[in-house]
C-alpha cells in the first residue's frame, strides 16, 4: 500500500469545519465576497428605461378594499403593476452583475434602511438595501398590518420560486427590526397577509452597484472600476433583460433599455411561508 484513508470520522470532521467557515464568511449570499476598494479613475453607466405600445392587461389589477377601510380608502386599490408614465418604465432596478470588487457601499437615506407602512402601502415601492438590518415601520393607528417578505429564486430563468425570509405581524403603531439576508437570489418581494392589496419589492445585492431608476425611468450608476460588465435590469412585472457594457477610465458608458406587453415574467410560484411573529 502507497497511503492510507483517512478515518471517516476525520473527513466528516473536515468537511463539517469548511462548511462552517463558509457559511460564516460574510458577503457569500448568492455570491461570492465583495470587496470594497479606493476607486480613483471611475465611470459611470447612465441611460433610461421605456416602454412601448399598448401595456399588458394585468398592468393595473383593482383589488377590493374590505379591511380598514377609515384609513385604506373605500371601494378598490388599483394596484400599478406597470407602471409607464410618457414612455418611462418606473419600479425597475438597474445592477452590474457578479461585481468582485469596487466602491464602499454609501449611507441610506435617514441613516438605516427602512419599509414604511402607511396609508396601507409599503413605502416605497421599491428600493435598494443591503444585506442586513432593516427597520419594518408601521404608521397607521387603529391598524393591524402584517408584512411578508420572500427571496424570488429563480427570477432571470423566468420561473421565480418564493423561499420565505420575514412574516411579521404588527396590531399597532411602532418600529420593529429585521435582518434582512437571502441565500440564493438578491430579488425580493414584499405584501402584506392582512391587506392583499398591499405590495412592494426590494433588491439586496452583494455590493453596492444597483439603483432604483428615477420617476422619468432614467438611472446612472458612478464609481465603477474601468472594464467591460453586464450590465441588467429587473422590472418585478416584466422580467430581465441584459447588455453588455464597457465602462472607460472617469468616462460614461450608455445603455438604454426597452419594454413591451410580451416582455413577460412567468407567475411565481409559492413554498410554506413561516408562522409570522408576533
Amino acid at each position: 500500500m502507497t497511503g492510507r484513508r483517512a478515518p471517516v470520522i476525520t473527513v466528516i470532521r473536515t468537511a463539517a469545519a469548511a462548511l462552517a467557515v463558509l457559511l460564516a464568511a460574510p458577503g457569500t449570499a448568492h455570491g461570492a465576497a465583495y470587496k470594497e476598494i479606493a476607486v480613483t479613475d471611475g465611470g459611470r453607466i447612465a441611460g433610461k428605461i421605456t416602454f412601448t405600445g399598448p401595456l399588458p392587461e394585468n398592468a393595473v389589477e383593482k383589488i377590493a378594499i374590505n379591511k380598514n377601510p377609515e384609513v385604506c380608502g373605500t371601494d378598490y386599490r388599483n394596484v400599478v403593476w406597470v407602471d409607464v408614465d410618457e414612455g418611462a418604465l418606473r419600479g425597475c432596478f438597474v445592477f452590474l452583475d457578479k461585481m468582485k470588487a469596487g466602491k464602499a457601499w454609501g449611507a441610506p437615506d435617514g441613516g438605516r434602511y427602512m419599509i414604511e407602512q402607511k396609508g396601507c402601502r409599503f413605502r416605497p415601492w421599491a428600493q435598494v438595501v443591503r444585506q442586513g438590518d432593516i427597520y419594518i415601520k408601521h404608521s397607521d393607528e387603529g391598524v393591524q398590518h402584517n408584512i411578508n417578505m420572500v427571496e424570488l429564486i429563480g427570477v432571470e430563468r423566468g420561473r421565480p420560486v418564493e423561499r420565505p425570509l420575514i412574516n411579521r405581524n404588527q396590531p399597532a403603531p411602532g418600529e420593529a427590526i429585521e435582518k434582512v439576508k437571502t441565500v440564493r437570489s438578491p430579488f425580493i418581494a414584499i405584501n402584506c397577509q392582512v391587506h392583499n392589496f398591499m405590495f412592494g419589492f426590494m433588491m439586496a445585492p452583494t455590493h453596492p452597484y444597483c439603483v432604483v431608476v428615477r420617476e422619468d425611468g432614467t438611472y446612472s450608476i458612478t464609481d465603477i472600476p474601468p472594464g467591460e460588465y453586464s450590465l441588467k435590469v429587473w422590472h418585478p412585472r416584466l422580467g430581465i433583460q441584459k447588455t453588455k457594457v464597457t465602462v472607460p477610465a472617469k468616462g460614461e458608458a450608455h445603455a438604454d433599455f426597452e419594454y413591451t406587453k410580451d416582455s413577460k415574467s412567468k407567475r411565481r410560484r409559492r413554498r410554506s411561508k413561516p408562522e409570522p411573529k408576533k
